[in-house]
């Protein structure tokens, strides 16, 4: 299950691999608990969930000692797969669901992930400044526009400007319309990236902070 993976990204190391391939068995486990994935969608784990999350990783190559935050993780997506591509960034994982946090702790000790902290706090509460937001089909872009630019540091390091990187499906026209004029908003297809039908239509989504 992981071949697909290793197709996009060919450069992984032993560790990153026998990584990745802990998360399908992990996943299941603690599915079967908490419905962090939906259930009739977790045969589809690594292609429409992990390969998903690295999406991200096509459009910016976080530099060593970054610190992201992945606001709203759900079950550890997209944090989770960027923290084993990307074993030198510093990344917080929080979600408001306790239960989901949980999920998330479980997973990350399990894979030795020293690289990550999961919170359960909303992010209006957090303390703290980051190098990029990142982000799954959490809220609107408004919404996260608002949640995320007050968390970023003014200190540049990488060549895209600061700001949030989400992962988004379908027409956003409106969406991007709202933010009002003056943000610099960029989509990124993942089907330049990934060649199955599923990433048809699905987009990072790219707001400078």
């Amino acid at each position: 299950m992981t071949d697909i993976i290793q197709q996009y990204f060919p450069k992984l190391s032993g560790q990153q691999q026998r990584q990745f391939e802990q998360l399908g068995p992990l996943y299941r486990e603690w599915n079967d608990k908490i419905n962090v994935i939906s259930r009739k969608d977790i045969d589809n784990l690594y292609a429409h969930h992990i390969l998903h999350s690295l999406g991200i990783a096509k459009v910016v190559d976080f530099k060593k000692h970054a610190r992201v935050l992945d606001l709203g993780t759900g079950g550890g997506l997209p944090g989770i797969p960027l923290a084993i591509l990307y074993p030198e960034v510093q990344f917080t994982l929080i979600d408001g669901t306790r239960k989901k946090i949980k999920v998330v702790e479980e997973i990350v000790a399990a894979l030795g992930l020293e690289n990550v902290k999961a919170k359960h706090i909303r992010a209006e509460e957090l303390k703290g400044k980051f190098d990029f937001v990142v982000c799954r089909a959490v809220a609107s872009l408004e919404k996260l526009v608002a949640w995320s630019f007050p968390l970023l540091r003014d200190k540049q390091q990488h060549a895209l400007p600061n700001g949030l990187l989400t992962l988004k499906g379908g027409q956003l026209r409106d969406e991007i319309k709202a933010l009002g004029k003056g943000v610099y908003v960029e989509q990124f297809p993942l089907s330049d990236y990934f060649q199955a039908a599923y990433y048809e239509e699905k987009y990072v989504v790219y707001v400078q902070g």
